[in-house]
């Protein structure tokens, strides 16, 4: 392993570990840690941490992963942008999470930091870096897709007042249905095939990202985790999970990618909700909290 491979590897390992660790203090429950390998032989190799948390008070389920993995050939998901990689050799590594809150008034959460690195034949290895958070409301309140916002433009603004502004209208862009020609949140910070500002540097602006994490989500939840909730507003996150489902298997390159490369089913479906529900044209009524979720906040807007 390289030394700037190792740099990588105990960063998101150690990131890992101070999320779940925080995260099962907020909720009072425990992260089942699952050390798993992918042996050689097969199309990928490697190892991984899958931690996860089902059935907490505050969490229905928080899964947060680690993998690092090697492979002969980057599949087509991992290529669209760079095909002078195609088919070469690869190292991939990151952490990626997905927490589903117990109350429909708490949002949905994802982020993710990664890194890989391929060698075209005859040439030197190529690194990138990728990632970033986003935040899926049930039932939306401004104040908290501001303070989300905000606190991933405090991240970013150290590395140019460009990168917050680039990276959101890239969130709104990929965290998109297009079957549904809907937004799936309201959004956060994403990027991808990330070298510009050099190795330490993309490496800097990817730990400022993972670093922000927690400030950016858990007053979210302490903020919402107190409100009162019933049968109906249990009904509509359950339905709205499923929008999640679907963009999650229909369009997202993370989950195509491990897939793709042969990776571990469990750990890459991680990020499916226990209970999800679907329904057939469903209306909600005007001016209702539900159609203002629609309305008012899974739209493409400038939330600072």
């Amino acid at each position: 392993m390289s030394p700037q491979t190792q740099r990588v590897r105990d960063y998101l390992t150690g990131l890992q570990d101070r999320i779940t660790s925080t995260v099962a203090l907020v909720d009072g429950g425990q992260f089942v840690v699952d050390h798993w390998e992918k042996p050689s032989g097969e199309m990928l190799q490697g190892q991984g941490i899958t931690q996860i948390l089902e059935g907490g008070a505050v969490f229905e389920r928080a899964g947060c992963g680690f993998s690092h993995v090697t492979g002969p050939r980057l599949p087509p998901s991992a290529t669209q942008h760079r095909p002078e990689l195609s088919g070469a050799p690869f190292e991939a590594m990151g952490v990626s999470l997905v927490f589903h809150p117990r109350n429909p008034y708490v949002p949905t959460v994802h982020m993710n930091v990664r890194m890989i690195a391929a060698t075209p034949k005859g040439g030197e290895p190529v690194c990138w870096f990728g990632g970033g958070m986003d935040l899926t409301p049930y039932y939306g309140f401004e104040e908290d897709a501001v303070h989300f916002h905000r606190t991933c433009k405090n991240a970013l603004d150290p590395f140019g007042v460009d990168k917050y502004p680039r990276f959101k209208t890239w969130c709104d862009e990929y965290f998109y249905l297009k079957h549904r020609d809907e937004q799936r949140g309201v959004g956060g910070v994403f990027f991808d095939d990330f070298a510009e500002l050099g190795f330490d540097g993309s490496f800097a602006m990817l730990r400022s990202v993972g670093d922000a994490f927690l400030d950016a989500y858990l007053p979210i939840v302490d903020r919402r985790q107190p409100t009162a909730h019933g049968e109906r507003e249990r009904d509509f996150q359950l339905y709205r999970r499923g929008r999640y489902v679907e963009f999650n298997l229909v369009w997202d390159r993370g989950t195509h990618f491990g897939l793709q490369s042969g990776g571990r089913s469990e750990s890459i479906l991680l990020s499916m909700p226990p209970l999800v529900s679907w329904s057939y044209q469903r209306q909600s009524a005007t001016g209702s909290p539900e159609a203002r979720l629609n309305t008012d906040f899974l739209v493409r807007k400038d939330w600072i």
